[in-house]
């Protein structure tokens, strides 16, 4: 059983990404979880969306370059030791895993360039912050 992953080409420069999460807001389409890294320049960024078919039209309507293709998702148990135990299971049959990553989660973590002015940005909107000691007492 899979899923659709809708990858996208874009520029890493702020702005890129509010467009296309724009496009998906206008669309209807609710992300569900996504993939982006620090590539340099440019970037893939891949997203787990609800309604995959109006995500690309949407993207193919502003000419962003964005790709379809088809990814497994499993649900985990919180509890140590899941993780492994899939990683596991597929490293012995000999499976590689290209990339993983988490779905559906009120917790995202954000690598940005000024950490402490992105936080001040953020004090005033409907977020809550998470450090260390808060992450291991609700995971």
């Amino acid at each position: 059983m899979s899923v659709s992953q809708i990858s996208v080409f874009m520029e890493n420069r702020p702005g890129h990404m509010v467009r296309v999460l724009d496009l998906f807001k206008g669309a209807g389409v609710n992300v569900r979880g996504y993939c982006a890294s620090d590539t340099g320049d440019y970037g893939i960024v891949r997203f787990v969306v609800d309604e995959p078919e109006r995500a690309l039209l949407a993207l193919e309507g502003s000419g962003a370059a964005a790709k379809r293709t088809e990814v497994l998702c499993v649900k985990l148990g919180d509890e140590p030791g899941e993780l492994a135990r899939v990683f596991s299971v597929i490293s012995a049959c000999d499976i590689n895993v290209n990339y993983s990553y988490s779905l559906i989660s009120t917790y995202i973590a954000l690598c940005v360039d000024d950490i402490v002015r992105a936080e001040a940005l953020l004090r005033d909107q409907p977020v809550e912050f998470v450090d260390q000691q808060k992450l291991r007492e609700t995971l």
